[in-house]
């Protein structure tokens, strides 16, 4: 492929395709220059270095996460809202290991200051949160629950480490349910007495 044809968004897209390819741990610009038949040195025009290259991978994914994730909890609220958010989640993580795995990496703050991405995932997060009451700092810690309890089940089933014979979605299901319960039930924080 011709080094001519290239672009920072196009050596990015093929990067996220060979993270879900040969996972995001084995992500190299050696690695993607073999795939676009150049030299390692002709990517850094579109991106300085591997730690760049990954923060964008990340970006992008967490936009085509967020995009999949919106449009399922679109006119839905409460416990509905919750169980749309939770199997788009699922899905886009079984669906692109590569690029989930990428989306759980701390990132490059000066290359993110200013992503949509990132803002749209507050906003529709929150937004969904806010159905069940909820205000801070009790959002920020629902948000790590919910953020916490998706990212393992999902770690575990994409790694095959469900053993038992129940179904795995029926566990899921069981799982988002308790969760719904959890915020309904959430144990306010109260105001400290100055």
């Amino acid at each position: 492929m011709p080094r001519a044809g290239l672009s920072a968004d196009r050596v990015v897209a093929a990067a996220a395709d060979l993270a879900d390819e040969a996972g995001f741990e084995n992500l190299t610009l050696s690695a993607l220059a073999r795939h676009f038949g150049v030299k390692d040195a002709s990517l850094y025009t579109h991106v300085r270095n591997l730690q760049e290259l990954r923060t964008r991978v990340a970006l992008l994914a967490g936009a085509e996460m967020i995009d999949e994730i919106a449009q399922a909890v679109a006119g839905r609220a409460g416990k509905d809202a919750l169980a749309a958010f939770a199997d788009a989640y699922r899905q886009y993580a079984l669906r692109h290991p590569g690029r989930y795995a990428a989306t759980q990496i701390p990132v490059d703050q000066s290359l993110v200051a200013d992503a949509p991405a990132l803002r749209r995932t507050a906003e529709i997060t929150y937004g969904m949160l806010r159905a069940y009451g909820l205000g801070e700092p009790d959002l920020t810690d629902a948000v790590r629950l919910l953020r916490s309890t998706f990212h393992g089940y999902c770690a575990l089933e994409a790694a095959g480490a469900f053993g038992a014979p129940r179904d795995v979605r029926a566990s899921w299901d069981k799982a988002v349910e308790a969760l719904h319960t959890a915020l309904e039930h959430w144990p306010r924080e109260q105001p400290h007495d100055g």
